[in-house]
């Protein structure tokens, strides 16, 4: 086992370390973050929009009237959630090269917007909100990634326009943009007149069709997401924020996947996918955090003598169920203790192949592209996400299934740890007589 573990940290620390360090991922990982809330609020109103039975008790008429009510609040959010992700990534790299981020922000969405063709069934000056959304995000991820560094490439140069003292600030940052903008503007209009004379008529087209669709093919399917958890496991048992890392090269993928299954799910249409970013969020990281340990709490409780798994226990639970499980993972614990490698790779790899299964079949429905809070407590966050109570229900199964796996291995800890006490207190208990005798 230790051998095991020295190989494992030889191999996955260096390149950790990497992806941590890396600033491109970190930008992603952050600009992703800066659009979150305006998900998230786009998300609670497609709830709102669709509860289930709602069209039974209103009616058909009332019930469309009050759908096309609250329909804006995710059609400005989640529909044009591309727009805000640029935004961010432009913004947090360009802070990354200590330029100004504002700027660096526009300049991304600019780009972006060059790029996008503005004609919509014949219409000119119209933006199909589908190149805003899932299928322009690639193209908009790699937008911002150029744009910022150009602009901080001219911006370095010091081909900017000097302000004389005393002009405001604000003005003399403008002007100071104004060249390394209008430079990295025209090298993107420059490419988008290229590609109007090819056969993909767009960078767009070019993008989805030969790197974006193949690579969701790629991370929509099971053995790529069991690689994925894998490695969220693997990072966090050394100490890494396995999610972070991970997820800075799986989001663009799931939640292209998470917004045509929205897409879908709004039209009243099959929804196309399985794995998308809720897939991943509800129904592993979303049962108590990373592993869901909140199953490995309930299994204290329900195993635990010794007096240090009780109070793990007790620490831990109120956190776990609102799925934040650092106490867990640094207190019981389960960071480089070889005793639950197993069942912390594992219970993850289990269910999710089985909640895989159970939606493919269609036991379960698959989840609807709404994002769900990741706060959001076991069974209402199954629910929520899929729309249907079978949700709930099978996140109730999936902790059963952890349960069952880590069982073995909380008795032995539990034992450990127990065996330890008792030793420590007859220890205890001879050096306290020993110091009574004496003192007689």
């Amino acid at each position: 086992m230790n051998k095991f573990m020295e190989f494992l940290e030889k191999i996955l620390m260096p390149v950790a370390e990497k992806l941590n360090n890396n600033r491109y991922l970190t930008a992603l990982r952050d600009g992703f973050m800066v659009a979150l809330p305006l998900i998230i609020f786009g998300s609670i109103f497609v709830v709102i929009a669709n509860l289930p039975f709602l069209d039974l008790l209103i009616g058909e008429e009332a019930y469309s009237t009050y759908q096309a009510a609250l329909g804006p609040a995710s059609a400005g959010t989640l529909t044009i959630m591309g727009l805000f992700v640029i935004i961010g990534i432009g913004f947090k790299l360009t802070e990354q090269f200590e330029g100004e981020g504002i700027y660096g922000g526009v300049v991304a969405l600019a780009g972006f917007l060059i790029l996008t063709p503005q004609v919509l069934e014949g219409v000119s000056g119209v933006v199909p909100t589908a190149s805003l959304g899932a299928e322009g995000m690639f193209v908009g991820i790699f937008t911002a990634f150029v744009a910022a560094r150009l602009y901080h490439f001219f911006t370095k140069k010091g081909w900017t326009i000097k302000m004389p003292p005393g002009v405001p600030s604000a003005v003399s940052r403008s002007f100071s943009a104004l060249i390394p903008i209008t430079l990295t503007l025209t090298l993107f209009l420059v490419i988008r007149i290229i590609f109007d004379i090819t056969r993909f008529d767009s960078v767009q087209d070019f993008v989805y069709t030969l790197v974006q669709a193949p690579l969701m093919g790629l991370g929509s399917g099971l053995p790529a997401t069991i690689v994925a958890v894998v490695l969220i496991q693997l990072f966090w048992f050394f100490g890494l924020h396995g999610q972070i890392i991970v997820n800075s090269v799986f989001d663009p993928i799931w939640y292209a996947l998470a917004n045509e299954n929205l897409q879908a799910f709004q039209a009243g249409e099959a929804l196309p996918h399985i794995v998308s970013k809720q897939f991943i969020d509800s129904f592993i990281v979303g049962m108590g955090g990373s592993g869901m340990t909140l199953a490995v709490i309930l299994g204290i409780f329900l195993i635990g003598k010794s007096r240090q798994m009780k109070e793990m226990g007790k620490l831990s639970a109120p956190a776990g169920i609102f799925n934040v499980n650092e106490p867990i993972i640094f207190g019981l614990p389960i960071i480089m203790n070889p005793l639950v490698i197993i069942p912390w790779l594992l219970a993850p790899v289990v269910v999710a192949i089985f909640t895989y299964f159970t939606m493919v079949t269609g036991i379960v429905p698959p989840p609807t592209g709404v994002i769900v809070p990741w706060t959001t407590p076991t069974v209402l966050n199954g629910f929520l996400a899929t729309n249907s109570w079978e949700g709930g229900v099978l996140q109730a199964v999936n902790i059963v299934i952890v349960l069952v796996i880590w069982w073995p291995f909380l008795r032995l800890l539990d034992k450990q740890y127990y065996d330890t006490e008792k030793s420590e207190e007859a220890a205890k208990t001879k050096a306290d007589n020993e110091n009574n005798e004496k003192n007689d």
